[in-house]
């Protein structure tokens, strides 16, 4: 039903994000991924949904990135794995880590997710195998990783991360680095990037 939605952070929860569009609040499930990569609250940000309607509820799943949501449509295909088991899933592992972990067969990584045993895993890695490749891997990855982690941070802190992510650094410890900056706001480029160097040694 909705694509995505545009609004403000208006309260987050480890697993619920509300997002308020057009003074309506829209209770959102998330992964608890997402909740540390958000903006502040009152700071806008796109969420990327899913919409589930059962009989006896209207439920909205979220996403920073469309390859996330991607992931999330396709997880709960699997028999057994509902749209909450898809949210465990990707709450302890990105769409690019569940790629790997289907192509390599390992069944121990998936099984980390709360509430998805041993045999879950395996049956999640037998139905996807020939739906997901290598490619997509390489495909999604810096820029979509880049948006998602780097998403509610200040221009000066991209620009920061940015130039980290330059210096051969991921995405996820880029951005980490940028945040643990204390007095960010204080700083200019320059000075940022030397101290979130200094998170990295």
């Amino acid at each position: 039903m909705f694509a995505y939605l545009v609004g403000k952070v208006a309260g987050v929860t480890e697993d619920n994000l509300v997002l308020e569009v057009g003074q309506i609040g829209f209770n959102v499930k998330v992964p608890a991924s997402l909740p540390p990569l958000l903006p502040s609250i009152g700071e806008e940000v796109k969420i990327y949904t899913y919409t589930c309607v059962r009989e006896d509820a209207f439920l909205l799943y979220g996403f920073l990135s469309r390859d996330e949501l991607e992931m999330f449509r396709l997880l709960i295909t699997v028999s057994g794995i509902g749209p909450k088991g898809g949210l465990a899933i990707l709450s302890v592992m990105s769409a690019d880590d569940v790629r790997l972990a289907v192509l390599t067969q390992d069944a121990k990584a998936i099984s980390r997710a709360p509430g998805v045993g041993p045999k879950t895993a395996q049956r999640l890695i037998l139905e996807l195998k020939d739906r997901v490749s290598m490619e997509d891997t390489l495909l999604s990855g810096q820029s979509e990783a880049y948006a998602v982690q780097t998403a509610g941070l200040s221009d000066a802190k991209k620009e920061a991360a940015e130039a980290l992510a330059a210096l051969g650094y991921s995405a996820a410890e880029a951005a980490q680095a940028v945040r643990k900056v204390e007095h960010a706001d204080e700083m200019d480029v320059e000075e940022l990037l030397k101290a979130a160097l200094k998170h990295l040694f």
